[in-house]
């Protein structure tokens, strides 16, 4: 059966319902930034700051700042890039990784406590469906780049 307009309204509600939230907890919350900051470096080890902006759609400036306390707390290096001294590339250190893998730990628990009271087959539903909604707009956004291509 075929979603009907009211349906994909529900959807849309929702969705927009937990995405605000979560941004309003990783705006109140520095450790959330700080986390997908660290997660960004440790799996593109030498990225520069400015894909971590564009990456988590932040402004240059913000991204300064938080890189600068990254450092400062010891938990990247920042080395000027080889290819444009202009540049600085960013590696997580030993103590960067520690404090990421709590912040997961920790965010992972979190996470845990929303859905304590939901089945095992409720949580794997609910990811699988997240998971084909994410295909879907990814299938959606190709398609829409071919066609753009062509005219």
């Amino acid at each position: 059966m075929k979603s009907t307009d009211e349906d994909v309204q529900n959807l849309v509600t929702a969705l927009f319902t937990v995405v605000e939230g979560i941004k309003r907890a990783t705006r109140r919350n520095p450790a959330a930034s700080r986390l997908s900051a660290l997660q960004l470096i440790a799996a593109r080890p030498g990225i520069r700051p400015s894909e971590i902006a564009t990456e988590l759609g932040l402004n240059q400036s913000s991204i300064t700042r938080q890189i600068q306390d990254l450092e400062s707390k010891g938990y990247v290096t920042v080395a000027p890039d080889l290819q444009d001294q202009r540049a600085r590339c960013l590696t997580l250190t030993d103590s960067g990784q520690d404090t990421m893998t709590e912040l997961t730990k920790f965010g992972l628990n979190r996470f845990a406590s929303f859905v304590a009271d939901w089945d095992a087959e409720e949580v794997r539903t609910l990811t699988f469906l997240l998971v084909k909604f994410e295909e879907s707009k990814a299938a959606v956004a190709r398609q829409e780049a071919s066609l753009g291509g062509r005219s």
